[in-house]
């Protein structure tokens, strides 16, 4: 049967035999901070009972979401680098893919959630602790996860359907659905049309989410009537907006620049960008950003 292959082999970067080392350095520092960065926010978010609030239990979820979204790639690339084993099996592709993608799209839900938990406290402080109550957040969360799961499910089963005889070369360094349905033999048409269609209608769906709450926010931060109200509305979702920018950014760049996903090397860097600097930068970005988690911080250090 041809869709029983052993195993495949992932091209990653075409470079130079000795820009490997340097790629795994990179690598693994990168993943080391991400998992430093992403505990210490957990702990400090758990540690301190003021922060104890439905916007930092998000923000919790955000950072166990983003270790484990940078776990699913970025150990396997980087001892692919360091040792030239550039060879996953069949099932170990598919499993990265799943979670990989579950990981991915619950992310772009978590963003949106998060959106409409800014547009909430902005919009309608006084029934903000009605609204979302612990209930109802973690019913957001879970739900986040289920649609996640749905995706993935979908993206998985409908690409492993397919056979594999021509090639076993996937050009990228991890097992990205668009990588792996190009490396197949069969007619690859319904695929794509159902990629397109799940992923583009997730990707849309929680960008209108994103942009309508923040068009409500900043309709409402303009008409308070002092200075520093606005200051302080404000900067309570300047940390989240930098986030949906990278994020959101970085994907409608993926594939709206022309070539990018039909270059290899270009696709990669891409790639780099939304799976490991960004998990890695988030904590940064939430910490530098927000006076409350610089001040839950500070007292800990004192303790």
């Amino acid at each position: 049967n041809n869709t029983r292959i052993s195993e495949f082999i992932l091209a990653g970067f075409r470079s130079q035999p000795g820009s490997q080392l340097f790629l795994s350095v990179l690598f693994s520092t990168m993943y080391i901070v991400t998992v430093v960065a992403n505990v210490c926010m957990i702990l400090i978010i758990r540690m301190d009972s003021t922060l104890h609030t439905p916007m930092y239990f998000f923000l919790e979820n955000l950072s166990t979401l983003d270790i484990c979204y940078s776990s699913v790639i970025t150990p396997k690339a980087t001892l692919a680098f360091l040792l030239g084993r550039r060879n996953i099996s069949y099932n170990g592709c598919a499993s990265q893919m799943f979670f990989f993608s579950l990981f991915g799209t619950t992310e772009a839900f978590f963003l949106a959630v998060m959106a409409y938990d800014r547009f909430t406290a902005i919009c309608n402080p006084l029934l903000y602790q009605v609204i979302m109550s612990k209930r109802f957040c973690v019913l957001m969360v879970m739900g986040s996860y289920l649609l996640g799961c749905i995706n993935c499910t979908i993206q998985t089963a409908f690409t492993f359907s397919l056979s594999f005889c021509r090639s076993k070369e996937i050009n990228h360094f991890f097992c990205d659905v668009a990588a792996v349905i190009h490396a197949s033999c069969s007619d690859t048409f319904v695929n794509e049309l159902v990629m397109l269609a799940v992923c583009g209608s997730i990707i849309v769906g929680t960008a209108l989410v994103v942009f309508i709450s923040y068009g409500y926010i900043i309709i409402t931060i303009v008409r308070m009537p002092s200075a520093e109200s606005r200051h302080k509305a404000f900067s309570t979702c300047s940390s989240h907006m930098m986030t949906i920018c990278l994020f959101f950014g970085t994907v409608f760049f993926m594939y709206a620049q022309p070539g990018a996903t039909s270059s290899p090397n270009k696709s990669n860097t891409i790639s780099v960008f939304y799976t490991i600097v960004i998990p890695m930068l988030n904590p940064f970005i939430y910490t530098l950003r927000n006076k409350e988690v610089k001040g839950s911080l500070k007292k800990q250090l004192k303790r």
